[in-house]
């Protein structure tokens, strides 16, 4: 949905009081094209808050509410949304269940929104999905309240974004809070939901630890992965398209043990896409992870194993890059260069292939339902297993485009 239609549309729209969609929901509708069903729950959702933003104060509605809204229907793949709907209708979901995973569904895009305008803040990122990232937004409306001498975003344009973030976790767990359920559903989707929540700001805390002690542990990085985007990206979501159906816990652990391993399959990728990615695909500048010190399981792995050689001028020249300014194309060359000496990039490509494996086993245990089972199974390929970057894969590794 392009940003003007998107305030058109929060403009125009009445503020219902209704917590429901106004007309039941058929499944195979939504089926046909999840994400755009999703992104019309989210428009509608999202006009409800700006109507009622607007009513607060038409300042705080324009800067903020209606850029919020945007922001989260302006871009992204929906992949969260798509694995709740398709859990959801794996286990069995019908038409009873459409209006309130699709609410849920929408709830995610708003969490999701919040984790990225508050990381863009953490990580002085001024780009995002190819555009200007939250903050960045804030400080270009506001020059006068940005100087030049500062550096990274301006206090006036991170506050803001802090404000926008929360604004939208307080937006997603309204529609939670209004989505009808029936109680021993509505408690176990609760469950789930605060698990999510915490899990991912202890996931996103572990990610600011690591980059500020300049952690180069191997097994602390899964650890953040696992918690910052493999239970939040697609454990989590499946789980809450499983529990809507109230499935059998067979099901359940083998969803939950599938949609881990992708989910760390997934950030490890990432992590290449952040060092050997193309911007017009990735949306963001090559080597943000290496100049914030992200400390990613690629570059953990490249240290401890530059350690074992005793190659210090790899050692050196990753030191380097932590802090600086964004990396120069020949700068960037000879990261790579170093990083593919020690061999982890085709490591990491290595444990993605065993992860997308072993995602599949766990898949295969589970007791899933119709044409609904192969979607959710390609869908999970997808993420587990993208074709990696040429650059990523180095010569000796699989070739294909990124994701």
């Amino acid at each position: 949905m392009h940003a003007k239609s998107v305030a058109r549309h929060l403009i125009t729209t009445p503020h219902r009081q209704t917590a429901q969609a106004p007309q039941p929901t058929a499944a195979a509708t939504v089926d046909a094209d999840v994400t755009h069903a999703v992104t019309e729950e989210l428009a509608r959702l999202c006009a409800e808050s700006v109507a009622y933003s607007r009513s607060l104060d038409p300042v705080f509605a324009t800067d903020v509410a209606e850029r919020l809204a945007a922001f989260t229907l302006g871009g992204g793949s929906r992949i969260r949304p798509r694995f709740l709907w398709w859990a959801m209708r794996a286990c069995g979901g019908t038409d009873s269940h459409a209006a309130g995973a699709l609410r849920l569904a929408a709830a995610l895009e708003l969490i999701q929104s919040c984790a990225l305008v508050h990381d863009d803040v953490m990580d002085q990122s001024a780009v995002r999905r190819g555009r200007p990232s939250f903050h960045a937004q804030i400080a270009l409306q506001f020059p006068a309240n940005t100087s030049p001498e500062e550096a990274g975003p301006a206090p006036f344009a991170q506050s803001v974004a802090v404000l926008a973030g929360d604004l939208a976790l307080s937006w997603a767990d309204d529609i939670v809070a209004g989505t009808d359920l029936d109680p021993p559903v509505r408690t176990d989707i609760l469950r789930i939901w605060r698990a999510m929540r915490t899990e991912m700001v202890a996931g996103q805390y572990l990610d600011l630890h690591g980059q500020a002690t300049a952690s180069r542990s191997a097994a602390q990085a899964i650890r953040t992965v696992c918690l910052k985007t493999a239970r939040y990206t697609v454990e989590q979501p499946l789980a809450l398209g499983a529990a809507l159906t109230g499935t059998d816990d067979t099901t359940r652990r083998s969803l939950a043990a599938a949609g881990r391993c992708a989910g760390i399959a997934f950030q490890l990728r990432d992590d290449l896409l952040g060092v050997f990615g193309d911007p017009a695909v990735t949306g963001k500048p090559s080597g943000d992870d290496l100049r914030s010190g992200k400390a990613t399981y690629l570059l953990a792995l490249a240290h401890a194993r530059a350690r074992a050689t005793g190659d210090t001028d790899v050692i050196d020249l990753l030191q380097a890059c932590r802090g600086s300014a964004p990396l120069s194309g020949p700068d960037l060359a000879s990261v790579r260069t170093a990083l593919h000496s020690t061999g982890a990039p085709a490591h990491v490509e290595r444990r993605i292939d065993r992860l997308a494996r072993t995602c599949e086993r766990h898949l295969a245990a589970a007791r899933l339902h119709g044409p609904a089972a192969r979607h959710l199974t390609e869908l999970l390929g997808q993420v587990a297993s993208p074709p990696p970057h040429d650059d990523a894969a180095g010569p000796a590794a699989r070739r294909g485009g990124a994701r």
